[in-house]
């Protein structure tokens, strides 16, 4: 029986330490500190998702490019093709990032996608979910 080791990043355990940068850019200095890699990493998918290709300067391939695949005719095909795109973008941005859960669901009433991922770390405890909501 094998034992898995179950990792904590050195940084989680300085609690006044920030991590990396949290969304929205909202608070009185801009900025919003993270201050664990749970937060830290949730925060960077975050930005994935919602940045498009070609958009960063210095990083034009960063970005999942989901705009390009909404608001068309929602059908189950286009659903699997947001799907691919996002486990295609974690895979090759977020290879530590498993997903355990990955659904995707329209709402014509409202015009909106939800993305809804379920997703752990490896070799850590780290669990979490994330929902983005797009909205026409």
């Amino acid at each position: 029986m094998a034992f898995q080791v179950q990792r904590i990043n050195p940084l989680d355990l300085q609690p006044r330490k920030a991590v990396g940068v949290g969304l929205p850019f909202s608070s009185p200095s801009v900025f919003n500190s993270t201050y664990t890699t749970k937060d830290a990493l949730k925060a960077n998918l975050i930005n994935y998702f919602l940045t498009e290709r070609g958009e960063r300067f210095l990083n034009p391939t960063l970005g999942a490019g989901l705009r390009a695949l909404l608001f068309d005719q929602m059908t189950e095909d286009k659903k699997e093709q947001i799907n691919y795109v996002v486990r295609q973008g974690i895979s090759d941005w977020f290879p530590s990032v498993v997903i355990q859960n990955l659904e995707t669901a329209y709402s014509q009433d409202t015009n909106t996608v939800t993305v809804l991922l379920t997703y752990s770390v490896l070799q850590t405890n780290i669990q979490d979910q994330l929902v983005i909501n797009f909205e026409q």
